[in-house]
């Protein structure tokens, strides 16, 4: 996702925008790899050095869980920095990852690109000690120690079928505008979707294509284009990325095609709320950024304190946000997500 909570209230939605880990034979942590015991009374480390690194900066939803995870961190006594790419490409992620474990950082808060293409750079960076925290979108899970999952990928993934369901009537011809082809969170958002649309209340709707639009906003504003000249009879579009879906709603806001096609996607409301408002998209869905940032910036700091490994069952505070359990695979779950719609996007500001 470029693919977007207020401050006060971060996978996840964002989106790019749960339930992106793989299955990890390799142990008993979320990183897989032999880790000494928790001890969850520890005090909690001040001055630790965290680094923030999204798939990409000057992208508001990364924007937005950026501040999140500064205010946690700051509030807890810790140093933040953020860095990244100015791209989503596979690779783009990994001179960063380098340069924050040669500078010795206690923590990293990753939102991956490609869930391999970093891997190699996370293990050497775990080998000299830094903590890593995945959120948004998985690295491999051995590459890691927690996995902040926005929401569950079922959750996600069926409620936008659902919701691009609703808006068509329930039939006719459907496309999926990603982000980048290797994304881990898409990638299992929409082989969920693709499940979804098998079941029979969903028999009279058919996925034509799914295009990406590399998180890029003028590649996806032309890959609606091209979806809607190369499907005449296309009813309805699902973009998982709230990069894709501003772009599209663009799009079809100032197209014939406003009103005759229908939109769902991961957008935060401050970015869909004109498009929702004047008709062009009946809804969209997302977490909170925010608390998705801060809640990773807080697991970063309970692992950097020794008060969890990363391992199944262990339980940790994350200050305003509640207690949270890590569950199977090293995976914490941020929780459900919002549907915005014009009865309620006005209540919303991030």
């Amino acid at each position: 996702m470029k693919r977007v909570i207020v401050l006060l209230s971060a996978a996840l939605l964002l989106a790019g925008c749960g339930g992106t880990t793989k299955n990890n034979s390799g142990g008993d942590t979320g990183g897989g790899q032999s880790q000494t015991a928790a001890n969850p009374n520890a005090p909690t480390a001040k001055d630790l050095k965290i680094t923030f690194l999204p798939k990409q900066v000057n992208n508001p939803y990364f924007t937005v869980a950026q501040g999140g995870a500064q205010q946690a961190a700051t509030a807890l006594g810790e140093q933040f920095k953020a860095t990244g790419p100015s791209d989503a490409d596979a690779s783009s992620q990994v001179t960063y990852i380098n340069t924050a474990a040669q500078q010795g950082q206690n923590a990293l808060l990753l939102a991956a690109n490609d869930s391999n293409a970093v891997a190699p750079a996370l293990k050497a960076a775990r080998k000299q000690g830094m903590k890593v925290v995945t959120f948004d979108s998985d690295a491999a899970p051995d590459a890691r120690d927690v996995f902040i999952n926005q929401a569950s990928a079922q959750e996600i993934a069926a409620g936008q079928v659902k919701l691009i369901s609703d808006a068509i009537g329930g039939s006719g011809e459907i496309a999926i505008l990603s982000a980048t082809a290797n994304a881990t969170n898409q990638n299992a958002w929409i082989d969920i979707m693709k499940q979804e649309l098998a079941k029979p209340q969903y028999a009279n709707i058919k996925l034509d294509e799914i295009a990406y639009g590399n998180d890029d906003d003028q590649t996806s504003f032309q890959k609606t284009q091209g979806l809607l000249q190369a499907h005449p009879n296309l009813k309805g579009i699902i973009s998982p990325t709230t990069v894709g879906v501003a772009a599209a709603a663009r799009y079809l806001d100032s197209s014939s095609y406003k009103g005759k096609v229908a939109l769902t996607g991961l957008g935060t409301p401050n970015q869909m709320r004109k498009f929702i408002q004047d008709g062009t998209v009946g809804s969209v869905e997302l977490w909170d950024p925010a608390k998705l940032g801060a809640l990773a910036a807080y697991t970063a700091v309970a692992l950097a304190s020794g008060q969890i490994t990363g391992k199944q069952g262990e339980k940790f505070k994350a200050g305003d946000l509640g207690d949270y359990t890590i569950g199977a695979n090293g995976e914490v779950v941020l929780g459900p997500p919002l549907t915005f719609t014009k009865d309620n996007v006005d209540k919303y500001n991030f």
